[in-house]
Order: structure tokens, then C-alpha cells, then sequence
């Protein structure tokens, strides 16, 4: 049996370096003690911890008693500098007949422990008692960096949600909270010298304010007890918080604050609705560096990790181009271009943080222009830039955007939330290495670790911040901690049921898009539509569990039919499907789909594809800071609004309906902005378009747009189609000028002349 089939056995994620099982049994009962010696602060915090989470999750309530040596068949938690494990945050577990013993040479070790033999005591989601195997343990991790970024700059999270995430972090043994603190569209942390950076710059307009529960004013700050208290949460679970304010880019709230103190124009911006890039930066002279070092100062007296994170990305340097004083402070210094500016202003920053014992890290473009000697890299774009860094002799944090990004949705389905349809799923995350393969092993000593992002522009609410990180943050766990030697994803799968368990008895929220079952019709809705009849195919994205389905309308159950192969169905029919684990956990809720004529003539969004040259990849809500699971969604592009319902049935077809939205356009573009493609219209507010076979093909039918501009809106438009036959492409592109609202289509449903005839609103006019 290999090392990672024996350790599949186990409930435990991540997977310890060391596992040795052994013959027997114990069991913990609410007789069992936690026991732990009287002057061992570290092991009562550990112990505390573990009866919390024991108490929560399984209702087993354990007593943990200071006592100078350990009760009978007690779990006993101590500090013992000569613990097996050397490594500082390594412990050893020895789980035997009269008792389980956990030593570790420093409190993080037994708190990481602590952590491991929650999970062993909650293997399943029974209450009360567990018996668990005897064995004995080694474990520590594989990087000193196990992180998790959370955005509190687009989206302000409360305190509660803030240590809901730090609860996450302990629970699978990530040491790094990396807190965004400041961008564009907020500043979140007070500073009591600069009262304005909060009393300004935490508050925004949205697009859309008073309509359809949109605030009039959104915003809100951490003040300086609140972030020592959250600074002291983490700690209690060994977790630093590193704070990261942008700069030289990202300051538009900062600017809107003290324009004439920091900002390169002198004039006053409003706080940013915009996501993405925005042109606001800091100035480059005395006052404006004097302006963040005080900052800083009172920065570094909340906040006392060696690292403080400055951003440093996405600086448009147009201010600085256009801004005379700006050229002039260049010319003195002797530099060249902007970028090598933005290393200078990093440097200073740099030289300031070394001069009062800590270190600067930045995105990876404090790369361009040369890198300050100081200076850590976390990569973003890639790996490149931490690969770059690390030959350098920098220390680097890897967080590459197509591995590790947690805003990217989590799969293609219908059901996804607001996000970057860039899928992440579980798989790619769990298969990313964060040592390059090229790095000697010198430079491979560079790199501290790995971290997952939570940029919160289209997570507006703690569920949708629980939805993108969860399970997610499991793969992320085993990448961080375990050796590659002993991960396995088949291993990793058979351990995860045991984690959704203790996610349900902990009312957590998650994502369940990578078990959650693809009904799909073999062959395609045509050819249903052509029969009469379908081959129906059951699958999920792990390709892991037991799928039970139904067909008659009822709740899938273990008693149902097990999906074997695909199934041969007459229409109208209703597939019902839901995937369980061999033990008999639910996997993921019920998933339906409907199998009759309109509903195979109907796309959602998702399920349209881009115009040539086209997709922006965004899943965008019907306003920025609706917080609603419910709240509607439209996949969208912000540089062409055109999608293609592809290889569509006309035979028959009399009319079509198109459910669609008015967005914000609340997109920071930079220089992308040439990139904005606008649409001829030939009505007073624009129309969408239905084109045949090609985007530049023939006008089937032109839908008004109603008037007005105010984003919120939701519209039903349909009209008559010229009689067509066979399968076409249909190129669907709205002509709304493009300096006003985004307009964005959430279903599209093509209308038999039978149906149309039934339908008393056919064709007419678009219905606000």
C-alpha cells in the first residue's frame, strides 16, 4: 500500500509528511480529558481550540483540565523541546491504547496539530464518541508561506467575516493573511493623522444607487482597535497579517482624499466605482513620500509582521508622463522612463520599511525598471516574474492568476455566481507546483511559498467570498503544506467527503460546482428536437462519486436508479441527478433539467458563445454591490456586446424573446479602452441585433432598447423571425452606444410558430 493509500484512509487534509499505522484502537469519549501542564500557555490555547471546534462540529464536549502529567487515557498537548520534530512548525502525534499524546517544539506546532486531530476525531458526521486508529505521526510543512488574500478595498467584509476567514485559514493550516487594505474604490483603514483617508476615501457612489437595493453610499473602515483585535484573532491561531496599501497605481481614494498633499494634478477624483485599472497615482516629491511614510509608521504599530505590502501594480504612468514636476524630479535622479520611476518611489518605500525592521513586497511588476535591492516579488501574471526573482536572489510568494485566483469561477455551469469565467476548478489548483522545475536548487530556497487571492470586485457578500474559497481552499492547503512526494489527487478526493461533512456541520456555505452533476444530451438539443427522444449523459467535473437520478420528477435518493451509462429518455422528460460518496455523503445538491421543446430551445448566458475576437470573460450581477446569493447574472463582454447562439434549429422558429439586463459600465480601463468596440444603431436608443450565420451576416430582426439609462434594469425583448430552415449560428450584438450603460442578455429562447401563437405578447415590443 503506498504511502498516499494509506494516508486516504485518513480524513486529514492536508497530508501529513509521516504516517506509521498500527494495530487497535482508541476511543475519546466525553470521559476523555484534554489534558495539559499548568505553565503551557501554548498548549492551552491548542487544546482550547481543538474542544471548540469538537464541541462545534461533532458536539463532543472534552474538558481540558492543566494538570502536571497527564490523566489516564487522556489526550495530552505540551511544548517539548525535544520533540521528535525539528522543523518550527512540525509536530508529533501518537495516538495509542491509553491515550493520545501531541508534543511539538513550538506553539504553532501543536496548534497545527491540534488542527490534524480535529479531523481525525471527526471522520464522519455522527455526534458524540469516535473511535479512532492508533498510529503514530511526523508532520510539517513544506513552505513557511501558506497564504490567503483577501480584497477588502472593492468589497468591505465586517469583522465577523474577517475572523470567519481567519477561522478558515487555522482550520487548514495557512499561516499568512495577506489583507488588501486600499485601491481605487476604498480606503479601509483608519489613520488618525489622516482622518479624511476614511472620513473621504472609504465611501463610494454605485452606479445605481437607490435602485433595486443598491446603497446610496457604500463603504466602511477598519478602525485601529478593530484591527488590533483582528491582528490579535490571528495570532491566537498563529496566522500574520500582512497588510498590503497600494501605491504607486491603485490610489484613487487615497488621492480623493488629499489631492493637493499626494496627488499628481492637484484635483479632486471621486472616490472610484470602476473596476480594473484607473490612472490615479501618488506624486513623487517630498510631500507625497512624506504623506505614505507616515502612514507607515502608523501602519507598522497595528500591524507587526516583517513584511508590508505595497502593491505596485498596474500603474498607468500617464500622470506622471503628462506632469511636468513629475519629468523634472526624473531628470534630477537621472532617470530614464517612468518605469524606472516607480522603482526609485518603490525603493524609498523600501529603504524606509528596512531602516524600521521590516521588509517591502510588491506585485510583480516592481520587476520593471529594476527591482530595489530590498525587495520580495509576489507573482501574478504567471510564475515568470517569480521565477525572474528568484534567479535575482529575491525571495518570492507565488499567486499566479490561472492557478490561484479564487474570483475565477469555479466552473462553466449556469448556476455559477458573480466572477471571471476563467474556470478555476479544484483540479488546477490542486496540480500547481510553486517551485519551477527550472530554479536550481539555491534559487528554489527563494521561494517562501504560495497564496490564494480573494479580489473582491465581483464578491460583494460573505456567501460569495465562502463560495469561491471553499473547497477550494483544500487543494490550496496540500499544495502549500504536503511534500509532492506524498500528494495523490485520487487520495485526495476519497479524503474529501470528510471535509464537505465538517463544512455542513460548521454552516459553511461551499461551492459544490465540482461534484455538482452535467445533465447533457448526447448529440446535442437538435437532435432531441429532430426525434423526439434523447441520450442523456451524467457526469461531474472530478469525475468522482456515485450518481443516483430520477426521471419521474422525484428526489434523487441512494434507492434510485445509479447512473451506469447514458440513458434513452422520450420527450417531455425531466432528469433529476445527484452525486453521493461511497460512505453516503451528498456530494452536491440536486441538479434538474427539463427536456421539452421550449426549454431545448432556450440558452442561458453561459451557454452562449463569444463573437469572433470578442469575450472579456466576466459574470457580471445586475448591480456591482448587491450582496444576494439570488441576485441575477449575465456572462458579459465589456469590449464587444455580442454573444452567438450557436447552431441553432429555425426550422419552425416564428419569434424570439431575449431576457436581458442594463449593466453598469463601471469598468477601468487604461489603455484598453481602443479596445471598446461600438455598434451602428439605427433606433433612438440602440437595438439588439440578430444576425444570421455570421456577425456581419444578414439582420434577421432588429429589438428596440428601451429608453433610459439607468443600470438595474431588467427587459424582455422579442419580435417575429423570418421564416427560416436548418441550423444557423445566430450573432446577437447590441448597438447601445458604448460610453452608456452595458447591456447584457440573460436567456434567449426561439418561439415555434405554435407557441408564438399561444403567446399574446408576440411579436411586440420590448417590456422594461
Amino acid at each position: 500500500m503506498t504511502f498516499a493509500d494509506q494516508a486516504g484512509l485518513l480524513p486529514l487534509i492536508p497530508l501529513p509528511a509521516q504516517i506509521e499505522r498500527h494495530d487497535g484502537r482508541f476511543e475519546v469519549t466525553t470521559d476523555t480529558t484534554l489534558s495539559v501542564p499548568a505553565d503551557d500557555a501554548e498548549a492551552l490555547n491548542a487544546a482550547h481550540q481543538l474542544a471548540e471546534l469538537l464541541g462545534r462540529t461533532r458536539g463532543l464536549l472534552l474538558t481540558v483540565r492543566q494538570e502536571p502529567a497527564a490523566s489516564p487515557r487522556a489526550i495530552r498537548i505540551a511544548l517539548d523541546p525535544n520533540a521528535p520534530v525539528i522543523q518550527s512548525e512540525g509536530y508529533a502525534l501518537e495516538v495509542g491504547h491509553n491515550g493520545i499524546r501531541l508534543s511539538a517544539r513550538s506553539g504553532a506546532g501543536l496548534f497545527y496539530g491540534a488542527m490534524t486531530l480535529w479531523q481525525l476525531l471527526t471522520p464522519d458526521d455522527h455526534r458524540g464518541a469516535v473511535s479512532v486508529p492508533e498510529l503514530s505521526m511526523r508532520d510539517w510543512p513544506r513552505f513557511g508561506w501558506r497564504g490567503l488574500m483577501l480584497d477588502s478595498a472593492r468589497h468591505f467584509q465586517s469583522v465577523d467575516t474577517v475572523k470567519q476567514m481567519l477561522d478558515a485559514m487555522a482550520e487548514h493550516k495557512l499561516n499568512v493573511f495577506h489583507w488588501h487594505l486600499t485601491d481605487d474604490q476604498g480606503w479601509r483603514l483608519q489613520i488618525k493623522r489622516y482622518p479624511e483617508l476614511t472620513a473621504i476615501g472609504a465611501w463610494r457612489t454605485p452606479p445605481g444607487a437607490g435602485t433595486h437595493g443598491e446603497p446610496n453610499r457604500y463603504g466602511g473602515f477598519y478602525t485601529q482597535a478593530q484591527v488590533r483585535d483582528i491582528v490579535a484573532y490571528a495570532t491566537a491561531r498563529h496566522i500574520t497579517v500582512v497588510p498590503e496599501l497600494d501605491m504607486p497605481g491603485h490610489a484613487q481614494a487615497a488621492v480623493a482624499s488629499y489631492p493637493q498633499r499626494i496627488g499628481v494634478t492637484g484635483e479632486r477624483p471621486a472616490v472610484s466605482v470602476d473596476w480594473g485599472v484607473n490612472p490615479y497615482l501618488y506624486a513623487t516629491d517630498a510631500n507625497s513620500l512624506g504623506f505614505i511614510k507616515n502612514v507607515l509608521d502608523e501602519v507598522m504599530a497595528l500591524f507587526p509582521s516583517t513584511y508590508i505590502h505595497v502593491g505596485g501594480d498596474e500603474a498607468i504612468k500617464d500622470q506622471w508622463k503628462a506632469s511636468s514636476a513629475v519629468q523634472a524630479q526624473m531628470k534630477q535622479l537621472g532617470i530614464k522612463d517612468e518605469n524606472a520611476m516607480q522603482s526609485w518611489f518603490i525603493d524609498q518605500i523600501g529603504r524606509y520599511l528596512d531602516k524600521h525592521g521590516r521588509r517591502l513586497i510588491g506585485w510583480d511588476e516592481i520587476l520593471e525598471g529594476g527591482l530595489p535591492a530590498s525587495a520580495s516579488v509576489m507573482s501574478w501574471r504567471g510564475t515568470q516574474g517569480a521565477i525572474d526573482a528568484a534567479r535575482m536572489g529575491h525571495d518570492v510568494v507565488l499567486a499566479p492568476g490561472g492557478a490561484l485566483y479564487f474570483d475565477h469561477l469555479q466552473s462553466d455551469r449556469a448556476d455559477e455566481p458573480n466572477g471571471r469565467y476563467d474556470v478555476l476548478p479544484l483540479k488546477t489548483v490542486y496540480a500547481f507546483d510553486p517551485i519551477d522545475r527550472s530554479l536550481t536548487a539555491d534559487q528554489a530556497g527563494h521561494v517562501l511559498g504560495t497564496e490564494a487571492t480573494l479580489w473582491s470586485e465581483y464578491l460583494p457578500s460573505a456567501w460569495h467570498i465562502e463560495h469561491a474559497l471553499f473547497p477550494r481552499i483544500d487543494a490550496l492547503a496540500e499544495v502549500a503544506w504536503s511534500a509532492p512526494a506524498v500528494r495523490d489527487w485520487h487520495s485526495f478526493l476519497a479524503r474529501m467527503p470528510a471535509q464537505l461533512r465538517r463544512y455542513r456541520a460548521l454552516d459553511i456555505p461551499f461551492a459544490d460546482s465540482a461534484y455538482a452533476v452535467n445533465i447533457t444530451l448526447d448529440g446535442g438539443a437538435n437532435v432531441a428536437l429532430s426525434s423526439g427522444k434523447a441520450r442523456v449523459s451524467l457526469a461531474n467535473q472530478v469525475d468522482d462519486g456515485q450518481v443516483h437520478y430520477t426521471t419521474d420528477g422525484s428526489i434523487p435518493t441512494l434507492a434510485s436508479p445509479r447512473y451506469v451509462g447514458p440513458i434513452a429518455l422520450s420527450l417531455p422528460a425531466t432528469v433529476r441527478a445527484q452525486p453521493f460518496a461511497a460512505d453516503g455523503t451528498v456530494l452536491a445538491a440536486v441538479r434538474s433539467r427539463v427536456l421539452d421543446d421550449a426549454a431545448l430551445r432556450t440558452l442561458p448566458s453561459s451557454e452562449l458563445v463569444p463573437c469572433p475576437d470578442g469575450d472579456s470573460g466576466l459574470r457580471l450581477p445586475l448591480l456591482p454591490d448587491l450582496g444576494a446569493p439570488d441576485t441575477p447574472v449575465y456572462n458579459a463582454d465589456i469590449f464587444r456586446a455580442c454573444k452567438i447562439y450557436p447552431a441553432a434549429r429555425l426550422d419552425g422558429i416564428a419569434a424570439i424573446r431575449v431576457d436581458a439586463a442594463r449593466l453598469p459600465r463601471n469598468f477601468g480601463l487604461a489603455h484598453d479602452q481602443v479596445k471598446v468596440i461600438s455598434y451602428p444603431a439605427t433606433t433612438a436608443h440602440g437595438e439588439l441585433e440578430v444576425r444570421l450565420d455570421r456577425c456581419d451576416g444578414p439582420v434577421l430582426v432588429r429589438l428596440p432598447l428601451p429608453a433610459g439609462k439607468a443600470p438595474g434594469a431588467r427587459m424582455s425583448l422579442s419580435g417575429a423571425m423570418p421564416a427560416q430552415s436548418g441550423d444557423h449560428d445566430l450573432c446577437m450584438r447590441f448597438t447601445a452606444p458604448s460610453d452608456g450603460p452595458l447591456y447584457a442578455i440573460g436567456t434567449v429562447q426561439l418561439i415555434t410558430a405554435a407557441k408564438k401563437h399561444a403567446t399574446s405578447d408576440l411579436p411586440g415590443k420590448p417590456t422594461p
